[in-house]
């Protein structure tokens, strides 16, 4: 791709690739190689001088990916680095500081009890003595950067005492401290205020006008034509379209983000305008607010699953689709409102007790909530029936006490194995699961849910990096629940794979529920497909 003419580059990438095997892919753990998975695919991109660079894109589109390989975080496949017209090979954060890179992740990583000033300087300390921190130095120095920038934090204020804005200019501290002068952003006004988001913007402004250069990761479309001076859009691990934000409006920014292909695959057997079964699982008015954080993460969300369909939630990042995962997964206690299932109040449910009450749930994070790559196929397996194992009637012999305390590993491993045949599972019972490849990771979780699922079924990006036909088999697996009479939650943030499955489909943005759209003809055209990209990045918003 040709970029725009303009000044001089500050840093270059160039035809920058990023390749997993499937198996081997940090989503998944490590494995046999498998099929190859593109974070990023030949991107070429450009930062100039003092400009302010939005990286736009739907998630998985590879934008943080392609940030952490600038900030030495993520070794490229193919390509190269230029910083300043030098080539350079960026191996790690430190490194990436020394030729003036600094970045601020969408987590912020910052530790409560210590000031705002001892918070920006650490890892780089001043000294006196040669040996002792000098508080007095640190507070002057970050003091000198916060008036030089007209920052609103005070150096000596303990970070738990700050807002989630002032936590913000922390970690800009942290990065102008160590003297970058090219900072990235990832998803900098995802827990903001509308307030706090215009402070930030004054501070970027001022920044980029003092010589910084700064690349923003964002979904949203109206911060993306204020802030920026270019825009970057992204899809699928490949750079789309370079554009001067002047000559591009929110909703050609929209389409090219989220582009107009067809669905992955087609549900044939879904029936148009079918009556709506038993009401399952139902939201009041919920809300989900976090400590020091004004932008309630949830605001208001009231809907309901039922029996005998695919309820979908769209949405991009940093947009409540995580929080809404976690209370329907009873990780996360709601603030005000009610969740109902059949009826009954299990707002204040954890986790195990929803359980038992039968939720069957599919994470996102495969490895680190729905399995453990270390224990072996058949454990992974039996982990919500062990209680059945462990109850078998004890043997006789010496030792027949202490089977009571251990599960049946024979019994176990006929189920186990049982589960493996009817799910089509390549992979033996008693291999560890992270030998697995990623997709018979995925059909081991599916395989353990679906067998104990009574009536509800939470999906969160269920096809999440797998290729197309282990993808095409967890689709028929959830049209399969769905005739079944299961009530399903679908929370992805994939338009194709939604469009494929969906009944009814609630679109989110900022915590909210901003549209509710139901998928007829979405096959025929890109129309729904656009709709849902205007509502999903708050270019709409209605009923």
């Amino acid at each position: 791709m040709t970029l725009p003419a303009g000044p001089a580059p500050v840093v270059e990438l160039r035809r920058i690739s990023k390749r997993y095997a499937e198996g081997n892919s940090t989503r998944f753990g490590a494995g046999h190689p498998g099929p190859v998975h593109w974070a990023n695919r030949e991107v070429s991109l450009s930062l100039r001088t003092g400009e302010i660079l939005c990286l736009a894109g739907e998630n998985g589109a590879g934008k943080t990916t392609l940030m952490n390989i600038l900030y030495g975080l993520v070794p490229p496949t193919e390509g190269e680095i230029l910083v300043k017209g030098r080539k350079v090979n960026i191996h790690s954060p430190l490194q990436a500081n020394r030729l003036g890179i600094g970045m601020v992740h969408q987590r912020f990583m910052l530790f409560p009890e210590f000031t705002a000033a001892q918070n920006a300087v650490m890892g780089a300390e001043p000294v006196r003595l040669g040996l002792f921190y000098d508080t007095a130095a640190a507070e002057q120095r970050v003091r000198e950067i916060i008036e030089g920038h007209h920052f609103s934090v005070k150096p000596e204020t303990p970070v738990g005492e700050l807002t989630v804005g002032e936590m913000q200019q922390v970690e800009i501290l942290k990065m102008l401290y160590r003297n970058a002068d090219i900072l990235i952003l990832d998803e900098p006004t995802a827990v903001l205020t509308d307030r706090e988001t215009d402070a930030l913007f004054r501070t970027l402004r001022m920044l980029a006008q003092s010589g910084k250069s700064l690349i923003l990761i964002t979904h949203r479309l109206n911060e993306i034509t204020r802030i920026s001076n270019r825009v970057a859009v992204m899809r699928r691990g490949e750079l789309i379209a370079i554009r001067e934000t002047g000559d591009i409006d929110e909703f050609e920014i929209s389409r090219l983000m989220v582009g107009a292909e067809a669905a992955l695959w087609t549900d044939t057997r879904r029936r148009e305008n079918r009556a709506a079964g038993k009401p399952v699982i139902t939201f009041e008015n919920v809300r989900v607010e976090r400590r020091g954080q004004k932008q309630p993460l949830l605001s208001q969300v009231s809907f309901t699953a039922h029996a005998g369909e695919i309820l979908a939630f769209a949405g991009v990042g940093g947009n409540g689709l995580g929080a809404l995962e976690a209370v329907l997964g009873g990780f996360l206690p709601i603030t005000s409102g009610r969740v109902l299932l059949h009826g009954e109040d299990v707002s204040r449910l954890t986790t195990r007790e929803l359980r038992k009450r039968g939720l069957a749930y599919v994470p996102a994070d495969r490895m680190g909530v729905a399995a453990a790559g270390e224990a072996r196929v058949w454990e992974n397996l039996i982990v919500n029936r062990r209680g059945e194992f462990f109850r078998r009637k004890p043997r006789s012999g010496p030792c027949g006490w202490f089977h009571g305390l251990l599960p049946d590993r024979k019994d176990a491993l006929d189920y186990a194995k049982g589960l493996i045949e009817r799910f089509g599972i390549l992979g033996d019972a008693d291999q560890r699961l992270d030998a697995l490849s990623g997709g018979n990771i995925q059909k081991v979780i599916l395989a353990r849910e679906i067998d104990q699922y009574r009536d509800y079924i939470v999906f969160s990006e269920p096809a999440w990096g797998l290729d197309v036909a282990a993808s095409r088999y967890v689709y028929e697996q959830i049209a399969a629940l769905r005739e079944k009479g299961a009530a399903l939650i679908l929370i992805s943030s994939n338009l194709d794979e939604i469009l494929s499955l969906a009944d009814r489909i609630i679109v989110f943005y900022r915590g909210t529920a901003a549209a509710e759209l139901r998928p007829e003809g979405a096959g025929k055209n890109g129309d729904i497909k656009r709709e849902i990209g205007a509502y999903m990045t708050g270019l709409k918003h209605g009923s």
